[in-house]
C-alpha cells in the first residue's frame, strides 16, 4: 500500500511538471512571458507589504509587540515560500520577463526588505522602546516603495516601457527613507545618549536598511528592463 501511495504521489508531481512545461511551450510559441515568475515576485511583495503594515500597526498600538512578533514569523514564512517558488520556476523557465540574474537579484532584495522588517519588529519586541509612533513617516515610505515595486513587476508583461519609471519611484522612496534616517540619527545624537536612545538608534537603523534594500530592488528591475 505504501508503495502505491508513493507511486501515486510521484505521478502527481510528474503530471504537475508536465503541465508547467506545456504552459511554458505555449507561452513561448505565442510570444508571452512566463507568468509564474511574475506571480512569485508579486507573492513576495504581497508578503513584504503585509509585514510593513504589521510594523505600522505595532508602532501605532493596534497590535501588541508580542503579537506582532509572532505574526511576523508567519508572514516571513509566506515570503520565503514565494521566493523558493521563484527560484524553482527559474530553473525550467523558457521565457523570462528580464534576465535571470536580474530576476534573482530582485527577488533577493525583496527578501532583504522583509528580513529587515522582521528584525525591526523583533527588536521592538525585545527593546520595548517607548513612543515608536515617530517611525511612522519611515514606514509610510516603505509602503510607497513596495507599491512602486509591485507596479513595476506588473508592468513587466503589460507595459514594459513603464517599468523604469515605476522603479524610479521605488528608488525615490528608498532615498527618502535614508534621509529620514539621517535626521533621526541627528536628533538622537543631539540629546543624552541613554540606553533608550541607543535602542532607538538600532530600530531606525533597521528601517534605513529597508530603504537600501528597496533601492537595490529598484536597480535590479530597472537594469533588467533596460537590457530588453
Amino acid at each position: 500500500m505504501k508503495g502505491r501511495a508513493n507511486g501515486g504521489a510521484r505521478l502527481r508531481v510528474e503530471g504537475g511538471r508536465a503541465v508547467r512545461r506545456l504552459r511554458r511551450i505555449r507561452d513561448l510559441m505565442t510570444g508571452r512571458m512566463d507568468s509564474a515568475l511574475t506571480e512569485a515576485l508579486l507573492g513576495q511583495l504581497e508578503a513584504t507589504k503585509e509585514g510593513a503594515w504589521l510594523a505600522m500597526a505595532m508602532i501605532g498600538g493596534e497590535v501588541g509587540r508580542t503579537g506582532a512578533h509572532e505574526q511576523m514569523r508567519a508572514i516571513e514564512h509566506l515570503g520565503d515560500e514565494e521566493r523558493a517558488r521563484l527560484v524553482d520556476e527559474l530553473k525550467t523557465a523558457l521565457v523570462t520577463p528580464i534576465d535571470r540574474e536580474d530576476l534573482f537579484r530582485l527577488s533577493r532584495s525583496i527578501d532583504d526588505v522583509l528580513d529587515s522588517l522582521r528584525d525591526f519588529v523583533r527588536e521592538s519586541h525585545l527593546y520595548r522602546v517607548p513612543d515608536q509612533i515617530r517611525f511612522t513617516p519611515l514606514l509610510d515610505q516603505v509602503i510607497v516603495g513596495i507599491d512602486a515595486l509591485e507596479n513595476s513587476v506588473r508592468d513587466l508583461a503589460s507595459r514594459p516601457s513603464a517599468v523604469v519609471q515605476d522603479a524610479l519611484e521605488a528608488k525615490k522612496a528608498g532615498g527618502a527613507i535614508r534621509r529620514m534616517y539621517q535626521y533621526e540619527i541627528s536628533r538622537i545624537f543631539s540629546g543624552e545618549l541613554t540606553a533608550d536612545a541607543m535602542k532607538q538608534r538600532e530600530l531606525v537603523r533597521r528601517l534605513e536598511i529597508v530603504g537600501v534594500s528597496i533601492g537595490d530592488a529598484a536597480d535590479a528591475i530597472a537594469d533588467g528592463a533596460m537590457k530588453r
